[in-house]
C-alpha cells in the first residue's frame, strides 16, 4: 500500500509517518522503482503501535523504548510496566499541576469585578506586579 493508504489504516498523517522515517523512529518504506513509498502490515502495525503509545501521552523517547520491547520476544513484562508505571506517575504530576493552576485561575477570575474599571488582578498577577489586590477597584 502506499503512504495514504498505509496513513488510512494506522491513523498516522503522512506527514507524521514521514517524521517518524527521518528521526528514525520507524523504518523508511521500501521503494517503488519509481521512488514511491510502499508499505506492508508491519510497518502499518507498528505505525497504529506508535499512534497508540502517543495518544497515551508517552514520548517519543518512551515510544522507541516500548517498540524496542514491543520486538524483542525475550523482554521481561516488568521493562515494560516499570515504562507504564513512570509514565503514569508524571501523569500524575501534570493532572496535579494542572489543577494547581486552575485554582490559581479562578481565585484571580473571582477576584475581578469584570466590568468597565481597568485595573484587574488577573493581569496584575501575570505582569508579577505584586499588586494582587483582592477586588478590581479602579
Amino acid at each position: 500500500m502506499n503512504i495514504g493508504e498505509a496513513s488510512l489504516a494506522s491513523g498516522v498523517s503522512t506527514k507524521m509517518i514521514r517524521y517518524y522515517e527521518e528521526i528514525g523512529l520507524v523504518r523508511p518504506a521500501m521503494r517503488t522503482a519509481s521512488n514511491y513509498r510502499v508499505y506492508g502490515d508491519d510497518e502499518v502495525n507498528r505505525l497504529r503501535f506508535v499512534r497508540r503509545s502517543r495518544d497515551l501521552g508517552f514520548s517519543l523517547e518512551e515510544t522507541e523504548k516500548l517498540l524496542a520491547l514491543w520486538a524483542d520476544k525475550e523482554r521481561a513484562s516488568s521493562e515494560v510496566k516499570k515504562l507504564a508505571l513512570d509514565h503514569i506517575a508524571e501523569l500524575e504530576e501534570k493532572i496535579a499541576s494542572m489543577k494547581a493552576m486552575v485554582a490559581t485561575l479562578s481565585d484571580l477570575a473571582e477576584s475581578c469585578h469584570g466590568d468597565h474599571r481597568p485595573s484587574c488582578p488577573i493581569l496584575a498577577d501575570l505582569a508579577g506586579s505584586g499588586k494582587t489586590t483582592r477586588h478590581c477597584d479602579s
